[in-house]
């Protein structure tokens, strides 16, 4: 057999190019593939303040994991909750929206009977279609009758309490089924982060988002005791400590699993401190007052985030709030945005790849209620409407009131995080702009809502007998207690004679 080797040279050629091709093919593809979708680590302190993480100001706490996250990480110097207190800031954190769209205006107990509305989309809710195990370990607080808790609400897996610490019936669920048994919560933030790297550790082969929701440090404050004594700020320190404590924890599972380069893990806090609480309330450092007020003391939380494959490392001083949460993870997982409502927040996806972004950034401060907008920052400026009265008082030594009474304020918060120079009569034209702008938040409604039966006066048609035999009994005591204080009166004006005449009759001898 006669063998034509240059065709044969020709055929091995053409199927060393073919090979080749292939090759840059591959990797060509292989470098337009979409990198795996990060898993993310929410993880939210309960009334933590600005002032109480080591990074963010504290010297008498020591929370080297947190400082660590933001030192490799992001720190966030000027980061907003979405509200001053606990119910509607959880609602915005999920939704990305606006409590007041909701109609969540306040703090649910454990006897309401309401909750956040089925019809809200949250973040576990965009993440399950998109491939991601969901979980929540800790606190939940969005309504704890059964057609608002979280396995309705798009959690494949729930380890926790359905409200705050200090509430009755304080009740353990593991998933769907009540524990019968008592919560020692000395040992609550262990449990939490337990159960949080367990989590972990089952759903380590497909992207997950957990939800680690401390109930510390609200009040009443619990630590265990390997940390009871730890810092120099008592008991309220000790428990912000196991905190930092768990943070260090959930790295080193996720660091041991290999899953950390490619994690975002982000800490922070539901609003600020409960300074009423005095030394176990916490502290807002330099920032003026706390939860339940719209002063920086109440809103701007302590927040660092991780990501070694999308943060660029650095501390960035632009206004970033909450609500940015729920589309930053719609477009790290793929997912789209829900077209048949508003989202209040934007993507910071670019911000955090260390990319140039408007630092005109925008927030609105809603009231304890949740009805009234108080205040809105926009960049720099900040401006706080008038509240109460304006007497011209140094009336913030008493009882706080500086929080609840005080004339129009114009603060420029990058040289006043105090917020104690009123520059209003100086700028009448940022007034002008800025309460424009308030107008337009003010105006937002909610959105959906069953109907709740309002009290009116005739509610009360027949009462008429009760509340006089009541006001007949307040008299009466009233009555009483001037006669008390007069008889008081007397018995100390009748001893104070009796001593008089017998220091008059002693000075005689």
């Amino acid at each position: 057999m006669v063998v034509n080797y240059s065709i044969f040279l020709k055929v091995l050629l053409i199927f060393v190019w073919l090979g080749l091709n292939s090759v840059h093919a591959s990797e060509i593809s292989s470098k337009n593939a979409s990198p795996a979708k990060p898993n993310i680590v929410l993880i939210f302190a309960d009334d933590l303040g600005y002032g109480d993480i080591s990074s963010f100001g504290a010297t008498d706490i020591n929370t080297p994991n947190i400082d660590q996250i933001g030192q490799q990480g992001i720190k966030f110097t000027n980061f907003y909750s979405a509200a001053n207190i606990c119910t509607p800031s959880r609602a915005s954190l999920l939704t990305g929206r606006y409590s007041v769209r909701m109609g969540i205006n306040r703090v649910f107990s454990e006897t309401s009977i309401d909750g956040m509305p089925q019809s809200e989309i949250t973040i576990a809710e965009m993440l399950r279609p998109q491939g991601y195990a969901t979980g929540l370990v800790g606190k939940w607080h969005l309504g704890h009758n059964d057609r608002f808790m979280p396995w309705n609400q798009g959690f494949d897996e729930f380890y926790g309490v359905p409200y705050s610490n200090d509430m009755g019936s304080f009740l353990w669920y593991e998933n769907q089924e009540i524990q019968h048994q008592e919560i020692d919560q000395q040992y609550l933030t262990k449990r939490y982060t337990d159960k949080a790297i367990d989590f972990i550790e089952r759903h380590q082969q497909q992207p997950f988002f957990l939800y680690l929701a401390h109930n510390m440090p609200h009040v009443p404050l619990y630590a265990s005791p390997d940390f009871q004594g730890s810092s120099n700020r008592g008991l309220y320190g000790d428990v912000v400590q196991e905190l930092d404590w768990s943070v260090g924890e959930i790295v080193k599972a996720l660091k041991t699993k290999g899953l950390w380069e490619n994690t975002l893990v982000i800490f922070t806090s539901d609003n600020g401190p409960w300074l009423m609480m005095g030394d176990n309330g916490g502290s807002a450092g330099d920032l003026r007052n706390g939860k339940m007020t719209t002063f920086d003391g109440g809103h701007r939380v302590p927040t660092v985030a991780h990501w070694p494959q999308g943060i660029k490392s650095r501390q960035y001083d632009g206004v970033v709030s909450m609500l940015d949460w729920f589309p930053t993870f719609a477009e790290l997982s793929g997912a789209d945005l829900p077209s048949d409502r508003v989202i209040d927040g934007n993507s910071i996806n670019s911000l955090l790849a260390g990319k140039e972004v408007n630092k005109q950034g925008l927030y609105v401060y809603f009231d304890s209620t949740n009805h009234h907008v108080d205040a809105v920052r926009q960049g720099k400026w900040k401006l706080k409407l008038q509240k109460g009265l304006t007497l011209n008082l140094n009336i913030k030594m008493f009882a706080n009131m500086g929080a609840y009474t005080h004339p129009l304020m114009l603060i420029d918060l990058s040289k006043d995080p105090a917020e104690s120079e009123n520059l209003a009569e100086q700028h009448p034209e940022k007034v002008a702009e800025l309460k424009a702008l308030i107008a337009q938040y003010q105006a937002i409604k909610p959105e959906q809502r069953w109907l709740i039966m309002k009290g009116t006066p005739d509610d009360k048609k027949g009462y008429g007998p009760f509340y006089t035999v009541l006001g007949v009994m307040f008299l009466l005591a009233l009555l009483i207690a001037i006669g008390m204080l007069y008889g008081a009166y007397k018995l100390i004006r009748y001893g104070y004679r009796r001593i008089s005449t017998k220091n008059k009759i002693f000075q005689t001898r």
